[in-house]
């Protein structure tokens, strides 16, 4: 089984880059399963019901987030509804929406787990020991588990990696939006890399305008950021998994520039 995921979407050149290279890529790679980390989508913070049928209907079957998917208030509503839409698994008992999804694909099970880390972020509740009791469920049903793993910290991310090597298919991790070169398979073959990057606008620091993020550095005071404008970049890694064992069998990273 071949899965696409794609990095942290960023606002409207973000949405716009999704809509123009994915179908080529999905068809190029033969991508079954298409997942997206959508938390900046709408305006580079948090995720409305619009933001979210833009990208599902441009053919991502999964939306995963992060700790800005509160950041607009029709968040709540929408995740209480869309099961395709999730928020970290590790928030509380109590808080709306869901952390994973069991999906049918071309005939075979696949679960979609999102997580959040700890160290320079909110303080959920400990993700290690959240996914470990979700894999007691996950695992009756499949052996296919890809994660998306929300986290600041590459120590964090290497850590929950290794922790999970051989129990779930791949471990992506995201929230930097910046990529990095370590795509590996783990001995308990296990596909890792410590962030998929961004697809969002290029010409940007972590796609926000330049000018905006330097004034914040410069004066400390309080900034209003703004989106970059395009040219983008498409950031993403395929998945190649086996059915029968849910080990990955590769992982190749993606960078696409638009236009």
């Amino acid at each position: 089984m071949k899965v696409l995921f794609i990095g942290d979407v960023v606002g409207r050149p973000g949405r716009q880059a999704v809509k123009a290279l994915l179908p080529r890529v999905a068809e190029r790679y033969k991508a079954s399963l298409v997942i997206a980390n959508a938390e900046n989508a709408a305006g580079g913070f948090g995720l409305t019901p619009q933001t979210a049928e833009e990208l599902l209907g441009a053919g991502i079957h999964v939306l995963s987030s992060g700790n800005h998917i509160w950041d607009k208030k029709e968040a709540l509503g929408l995740l209480q509804k869309d099961d395709r839409i999730l928020r970290p698994l590790n928030y509380p008992p109590g808080v709306p929406g869901r952390g994973s999804i069991l999906l049918s694909v071309q005939g075979r099970k696949v679960a979609v787990v999102n997580l959040s880390g700890r160290i320079f972020m909110p303080l959920l509740d400990c993700p290690f020991r959240t996914i470990k009791e979700e894999l007691k469920d996950i695992k009756k049903e499949t052996n296919l588990v890809v994660v998306d793993f929300h986290a600041e910290a590459t120590s964090e991310k290497l850590a929950m990696a290794y922790f999970l090597d051989g129990q779930v298919s791949a471990l992506v991790g995201t929230h930097t939006h910046v990529q990095t070169a370590d795509e590996q398979i783990l001995p308990g073959g296990t596909a890792y890399i410590t962030d998929v990057g961004m697809t969002g606008p290029r010409d940007s620091i972590i796609g926000m305008a330049k000018e905006d993020v330097l004034r914040r550095f410069l004066y400390q005071m309080p900034q209003r950021f703004s989106v970059a404008k395009a040219p983008t970049m498409f950031s993403a890694v395929m998945l190649e998994l086996d059915e029968r064992s849910g080990k990955a069998l590769s992982i190749q990273r993606l960078c696409l520039s638009h236009p």
